[in-house]
């Protein structure tokens, strides 16, 4: 198994940039494909970003690209994702999540509790 502890959340001016961070905890953490999903108020959860175990491959919402980047060290068992232009509709709780599998089009195995984005316009 593996625990998933998300920080760095806030309150943001839109154009502005945030940094998530998400400590896993428990074995194998390269074993672990990675990603971020995220749930506004009033809508459906959806997938953010991805990267797979060995950080070789990475996904992205079209709604992100080209703003938001996904990356992992395995070295302190932490994945990131960096947000850059962030835009009032990024508002929204921001999931860490895991699975040995691509967490892509299905439900991770496992999930962080979540940390809050809110994006000012």
């Amino acid at each position: 198994q593996v625990q998933l502890v998300e920080s760095g959340g806030g309150l943001v001016q839109a154009g502005g940039s945030l940094r998530l961070s998400c400590a896993a905890s428990g074995r194998a953490f390269n074993r672990y494909d990675m990603g971020w999903f995220r749930q506004a108020s009033g809508k459906e959860r959806e997938v953010v970003a991805c990267i797979t175990s060995n950080g070789a491959n990475t996904y992205y919402a079209d709604s992100v690209k080209g703003r938001f980047t996904i990356s992992r060290d395995g070295a302190k068992n932490t994945a990131y994702l960096q947000m850059n232009s962030l835009k009032p509709e990024d508002t929204a709780i921001y999931y860490c999540v895991a699975d040995t599998v691509s967490v892509v089009g299905r439900n991770p195995d496992y999930w962080g509790q979540g940390t809050q984005v809110t994006v000012s316009s």
